[in-house]
């Protein structure tokens, strides 16, 4: 019994090592490639990488910094999104600077109304005072006047009716109530002048300075708000709310760099192609009036033409994806940009690499 089972197991085994040889032996058919290898479409083409930009009269795409740094309060647009010029975009808590704003402007509004009193006297009812009291003194000047008078007269009759010290006491309050009637007259005239001219500019000087810190303040306090510069789309939000931001852009938690926070493109009906031209094919361009190119998306067999736009006349440090200046660079390249129409049904987006040949 156990002799015919060890049988059965071993062809078992001889069935099985057979199936498998035929089974791998057989030849299967290459599978077709995805999407066919880039290739030169012209004679002697010159091969660029390119990178899809939306289309700038000058430059590259729009990075937004703030002027002020802050905790972001509200973004109020969204990625892909058509703004027009000066549209707010992002606040920044601004909470603080408003407080300071508010202060200056009361500390301007309490000299302007100072200026405004200097600017305004004499007040009439400080006028009708200082003539009540020249009429207070011409009164008791009139008073002492006729007490002397009859203290003299008293006198003259009967020098015995009189002393010598209530006489002289009659002059001197006579004397006194004259002083105090120029006193009231200058101080009516004093009045009557107004604010002193002196006094006014001072006051001027403290109002514009104040007003120019309120006016400075109120400037500042607006670049909390983050505007669109242009027309355009968002292309891309870097930071969210809460995070903080500053003039030198938004902290990037991946890459452990500073982002900017906003970047703006045109709308994306047309698109450019910056193609980055190592200094070593310079030399070999075709002359710009008769050059062609033409991009392959890449990851597709999508061929599309491009049309010249312009080169930016400087070869500088090629940069790699880390985007960090400090970087050592020993590759230099001439950027050239082309325009390219968006086909329908097409996924292309600014940012995208492509590849580039040109020719003519």
């Amino acid at each position: 019994m156990k002799n015919k089972f060890l049988f059965v197991l071993s062809f078992i085994g001889i069935l099985a090592g057979t199936a498998a040889a035929y089974f791998f032996s057989i030849t299967r058919p290459p599978l077709s490639p995805v999407f066919n290898p880039v290739s030169d479409p012209y004679v002697s083409g010159i091969y660029a990488e390119g990178i899809v930009e939306s289309v700038q009269a000058s430059g590259e795409n729009i990075s937004l910094y703030p002027e002020v740094p802050g905790t972001v309060k509200e973004i109020l647009v969204a990625e892909g999104q058509e703004v027009r010029k000066a549209e707010p975009l992002l606040l920044i808590d601004d909470s603080i600077q408003r407080a300071t704003t508010e202060q200056q402007k009361s500390a301007a509004q309490a000299a302007h109304a100072m200026l405004e009193e200097l600017r305004a006297e004499p007040r009439k009812e400080n006028l009708d005072i200082a003539e009540a009291q020249v009429l207070s003194a011409k009164a008791s000047l009139k008073t002492a006047q006729d007490e002397m008078a009859k203290q003299k007269a008293s006198a003259e009759l009967d020098p015995r009716s009189v002393s010598q010290d209530a006489l002289d006491s009659a002059i001197n309050a006579e004397a006194l109530a004259q002083a105090n009637l120029e006193v009231a007259r200058r101080q009516r005239d004093l009045t009557k002048a107004g604010a002193w001219t002196f006094d006014i500019r001072n006051q001027e000087s403290q109002y514009i300075a104040l007003d120019r810190s309120y006016r400075a303040s109120t400037a500042l306090l607006s670049k909390y708000t983050l505007r669109a510069p242009t027309d355009g789309v968002v292309l891309s939000i870097g930071t969210i709310v809460g995070n903080y931001v500053s003039p030198q852009g938004a902290y990037e938690t991946y890459t452990q760099g500073m982002n900017p926070v906003l970047v703006l493109g045109t709308p994306q009906t047309m698109l450019q192609v910056r193609c980055y031209i190592d200094e070593i094919l310079v030399p070999r361009l075709p002359p710009l009036a008769k050059i062609k190119a033409q991009m392959s998306i890449r990851g597709a067999n999508i061929r599309l033409p491009l049309d010249y736009v312009r080169v930016q006349p400087i070869v500088s440090p090629k940069i790699e994806l880390s985007d960090q200046r400090q970087e050592r660079v020993d590759v230099r390249v001439l950027p050239i940009i082309f325009k390219v129409e968006k086909p329908k049904g097409v996924n292309l987006y600014p940012g995208e690499l492509v590849d580039v040949y040109l020719g003519e």
